[in-house]
């Protein structure tokens, strides 16, 4: 359960701060979400890589459907060569995933472990 809610923090709070701040703010928002609800590393990691993933996917996609994907079929007949426009929805959503995730993992390995009792 605490898995799925940083995950659905960390997406509302990274679109919040998207709203004001650069797009490296998704870094932040899965870094105070994975400081607040302590995970191990890894788990932190994928928590904060899904949130980001998962929003700047969904993003782009309405972003895409809006626009009758002219600028996406452009753009990928640009940089691929081919009318691939999923091709930079996926692109877009690893780079985000990779970079909350990557600040997730920071937030878990800072805080300290809780010790066990003996």
């Amino acid at each position: 359960m605490r898995f799925v809610l940083t995950i659905l923090f960390t997406a509302l709070l990274g679109y919040i701060l998207g709203l004001f701040l650069p797009w490296w703010a998704i870094a932040i928002a899965a870094f105070i979400v994975a400081l607040i609800w302590q995970q191990r590393p890894g788990k932190a990691f994928v928590s904060g890589f899904l949130a980001i993933f998962l929003l700047w996917g969904i993003l782009a996609w309405v972003a895409d459907i809006r626009n009758d994907h002219i600028l996406s079929n452009r753009m990928s007949e640009l940089i691929a060569g081919s009318r691939m426009p999923w091709v930079l929805i996926l692109a877009s959503s690893i780079i985000g995933g990779l970079v909350a995730g990557m600040g997730a993992l920071s937030a878990s390995v800072l805080r300290p472990a809780p010790r066990k009792a003996a």
